[in-house]
């Protein structure tokens, strides 16, 4: 059953770069279980300086997207983000298949008044890791030799950047199509790589893809 209206706040509206550092702090945490330093997003983004992260990280604070600790280099925390992912505790918004040529809802314009919600059980990922997440469902078998077959659904954290390897759902923009592949960036180029040995990895500038969430859960299919 989904959500009441009420429990859904909008979120504040974010620059690029402040969604590009949220987006890296999250996953920094999810992989490592602390914060980056802000010497590491510095180096790690490309930023000019240290002060543009100390600045943006400002701007999140003030609007409770995280908190910090005075002046402890590491002294970061993901405060609730998007409400709409955590109205309920063992939900995630789903937003529908992940197909080839059909572009998918951005995760960022959920709307409780519209998106559907689907459990989660906990075995596959606990409800106090439920934030940011939300669901699709696969169809295809491109990603087969990664045990996610077609009818599955996965479960994407939301976030904008990746690292080598990582399972990401990648919209293809100039095609405006979404598809589920491992992200690996090449030179000025990114390799979108199937898990399926009979399959050929697709092959975008970087420039033209937008990462939309990477993989932290499979619901598998009876």
């Amino acid at each position: 059953m989904a959500p009441k209206d009420d429990c859904v706040q909008p979120q504040p509206s974010l620059s690029n770069r402040q969604r590009e550092i949220l987006g890296y702090i999250e996953q920094f945490v999810d992989q490592h279980n602390y914060p980056p330093a802000i010497r590491q997003i510095q180096e790690d983004l490309g930023i000019s300086s240290t002060s543009v992260v100390v600045y943006n990280l400002n701007i999140l604070e003030q609007r409770g997207m995280l908190r910090r600790e005075g002046k402890v280099s590491r002294g970061i925390s993901i405060s609730k983000i998007e409400a709409a992912f955590e109205a309920n505790a063992n939900q995630v918004p789903f937003l529908g298949t992940i197909t080839a040529g059909s572009p998918l809802p951005d995760p960022e314009d959920l709307s409780s008044g519209t998106t559907e919600f689907i459990d989660v059980p906990p075995e596959v990922v606990p409800g106090n890791k439920l934030a940011n997440v939300y669901a699709l469902k696969v169809r295809g078998y491109s990603m087969v030799d990664a045990l996610i077959a077609d009818g599955d659904i996965v479960l994407l954290r939301y976030q904008e950047t990746a690292q080598q390897g990582d399972m990401v759902a990648v919209r293809i923009i100039s095609d405006n199509s979404v598809t589920l592949k491992r992200f690996y960036k090449e030179g000025d180029k990114v390799r979108l790589q199937p898990a399926n040995v009979t399959m050929d990895p697709i092959y975008v500038a970087a420039n033209n893809v937008r990462i939309q969430g990477r993989v932290v859960g499979v619901m598998r299919s009876m």
